[in-house]
């Protein structure tokens, strides 16, 4: 082995190849946003690509866009174009945070910034 050298492989295929080049999700998706596999998910997911089949298997448990991007180890550009793509075709579903008015609750911004004073 040499200097520098990961004892786990490296991914085979760019993250950009598995999005098809796209940077971005069709719609806005918050890193927060909470991603849950459907009964859809659930079914097809044999025949699904190997990011969108993990997807769906993290997902039975509902998880944030940034625990999908940490678990599946993507950029989260690259976690929230999956699961933008896999949500419009009914794969998972998203639930976004915020209020009516969609500005985030003020409680998710405490939550935030207590983390934040852990670090």
């Amino acid at each position: 082995m040499t200097i520098g050298q990961e004892d786990e492989p490296g991914p085979l295929v760019r993250p950009y190849a598995v999005t098809g080049g796209r940077t971005r999700p069709r719609y806005q998706l918050a890193i927060e946003a909470l991603v849950s596999t459907t009964e859809r998910g659930r079914r097809e997911s044999i025949g699904l690509i190997p990011e969108h089949r993990r997807i769906c298997e993290l997902c039975l448990e509902v998880r944030s866009v940034a625990e999908v991007a940490a678990y599946i180890g993507v950029p989260l550009g690259v976690a929230r174009v999956l699961v933008g793509d896999m949500a419009e075709v009914g794969l998972v579903q998203v639930h976004q945070p915020g209020n009516v008015e969609g500005q985030p609750e003020v409680t998710l911004l405490e939550r935030v910034l207590s983390g934040l004073r852990k670090l």
